[in-house]
Parts: C-alpha cells; structure tokens; sequence
C-alpha cells in the first residue's frame, strides 16, 4: 500500500498569536516533533503551507494552491501530490499524536472498503486532520473546493468512512491558543 505523510501547517495561527508550527517543542520545534511522528509512521513527512516559512527546518514543504481555504485545501495539496495511493494527513499543532497511533490509521486504510480513516477524539468528535485519504478522493475534493465548499466534514458525509476511536483523548488534541499551549507545556 503506498501512502506518504503530509503535515499541515497553512493557518494562519490567529488565535495562537504566532506561528504554531514554530512553538518551541522537545529541543525543536512543534513542527519538527509532529513531522518526525509522521516520517517514522508512513515513511515521510512533506509540510503543507508556507515552504518559504518552513525553509530553514530543513523539512520537505509545498504550497497550497486553495491557499486560505481551510484544511481542506492542504488536504487538496497532499492528494494532488500523492497520485496514487493514501494521504496521511495531520495538524502541525497536535503534539501528542503517536507513532502507533499513525501507523493504527495507517493500517485500518490498507483493510480496504473505505475512501478514509478519521481519527474520533475526544467526547466522540471527529478529527478530520489526523486522518489518512485515498487518493480517489482528490476530484471531489477539487471540485468543493472550487465551488467555495470548504468543509471537511460535509465532504465526508456520505462517504465509506472509518471512525477511529483515539488511543486516547490527548492523541487528537490541538492547541489553539497561548492557554492551550500553558496546560500543555505543563
């Protein structure tokens, strides 16, 4: 099964303040540290946004063509580039996203039957950004994107989807805001 692992990392970070995917992380930097996750789980790790932000990381990076779209157009990205196969995808802000976990979602794809495997994290809530995508999808991914959809979820509605629940509730947590960033500093 080929699958390449994406990062994404094209928000804008308003409510953070600052770059999240350059906050300060286990000796390096929140991207760096989920990037590696990635690379050990799928075999690489490509960022999604800003390449000329990300340059100095020494981090494979690409650019959005839907940039300021939302996530769905860095899942458009990492489609696109992958051609064939599976795309998994996850948020730079998500720190204790694991190995294991990746490699679970990995794994749940190559079962067949399914266009993706989302990750359910907390209270049951979907988390279409620590998820894998087969390439099938890109054309309807295109095509919202173009008509001005850019929800995730809709475009999930209806597909063979398989919900994961999370190996834990931190897994699929995110952190949004300088007190996000506090608790889990701690």
């Amino acid at each position: 099964m080929k699958v390449a692992g994406y990062v994404l990392a094209g928000g804008r970070s308003v409510r953070m303040g600052r770059d999240k995917a350059l906050l300060p992380y286990a000796g390096g930097t929140l991207i760096e540290h989920v990037a590696g996750r990635m690379r050990e789980a799928a075999g690489s790790a490509t960022i999604v946004g800003h390449p000329e932000r990300y340059r100095a990381l020494g981090l494979p990076a690409m650019g959005e063509e839907f940039a300021g779209c939302g996530p769905l157009s860095g899942i458009e990205a990492a489609l696109r580039a992958t051609g064939e196969g599976w795309a998994a995808i996850v948020a730079c802000d998500m720190p204790a996203v694991t190995v294991t976990w990746l490699r679970c979602l990995i794994a749940a794809a190559g079962e067949g039957g399914t266009e993706a495997v989302v990750t359910l994290g907390q209270g049951g809530r979907a988390e279409p950004l620590c998820a894998v995508y087969h390439t099938g999808l890109h054309a309807d991914v295109l095509k919202a994107l173009k008509a001005g959809e850019f929800s995730v979820k809709a475009l999930l509605a209806g597909r063979r989807v398989r919900w994961q629940a999370a190996e834990s509730e931190a897994v699929a947590a995110n952190v949004n805001t300088p007190q996000d960033w506090v608790a889990w500093s701690r």
